[in-house]
């Protein structure tokens, strides 16, 4: 029996060059915006919004499209705090001995410390985990391109968020077993990134940063 999927047309937006350049600046300068932010309101954001924003990351390109991510929305005040609790465990060990000295100055920049409120403050959090394999009835399953495939994920996650007009922090916490147990996550997962969503503080500030140039980060082979 054959294995072979049904195709379907692809249906191409066939944009004008034109077209296609502007969308791609405008889509450029709007993303350079992003910033990763600790300074969260508790203002509510609707359920809907933030499903919509998982089905996005969704659509991301995986290893023989196996989809190897499981996305656990989080807004129960009470199992918040204690991820958070639990969270800030990890990283007071991080802060007082695991992390480098090196890495430490690396991080005076942006004035953090062990302390993670926003995961309490944040009316969402989302824990990503990854599916090292699948199980079918009880059988193992293999993925392919695991990390890879739900770092993608991630990306395009941390994007939709920007583009609904909120904000995250890509948090990771190490290790991050605490996370499978608390939300009781079945042993082919592995927790890959907890990012808390919501919108920015009234008062929120950010570092004053800037990002490398295209010639810092491009080699062109034309």
């Amino acid at each position: 029996m054959s294995g072979k999927a049904e195709f379907i047309p692809f249906q191409s937006s066939n944009f004008s060059k034109e077209e296609t350049e502007k969308r791609s600046l405008s889509f450029y300068h709007e993303m350079n915006k992003r910033r990763s932010l600790r300074m969260f309101s508790n203002e509510p954001v609707p359920k809907n919004v933030l499903e919509n924003i998982i089905l996005t990351a969704g659509t991301a390109p995986s290893g023989a499209h196996k989809q190897p991510w499981t996305f656990c929305l989080i807004g129960n005040s009470a199992l918040k705090s204690e991820i958070r609790k639990a969270a800030e465990q990890e990283e007071y060990e991080s802060y007082h001995g695991r992390m480098s000295e090196e890495w430490l100055k690396d991080l005076e920049k942006f004035d953090t410390n062990w302390h993670k409120p926003f995961i309490e403050t944040a009316p969402w959090i989302i824990v990503v985990f990854k599916k090292i394999y699948d199980l079918e009835e009880g059988e193992k399953k293999n993925n392919y391109y695991v990390n890879e495939s739900v770092g993608i994920a991630c990306g395009m996650l941390i994007t939709a968020i920007h583009q609904a007009g909120l904000v995250t922090l890509t948090h990771t916490p190490s290790p991050m077993n605490f996370l499978s147990k608390i939300l009781n996550r079945p042993s082919n997962e592995r927790p890959f990134l907890l990012l808390p969503v919501g919108y920015a503080a009234a008062n929120a500030e950010v570092p004053k940063l800037g990002r490398k140039s295209l010639d810092e980060i491009c080699i062109s082979f034309d």
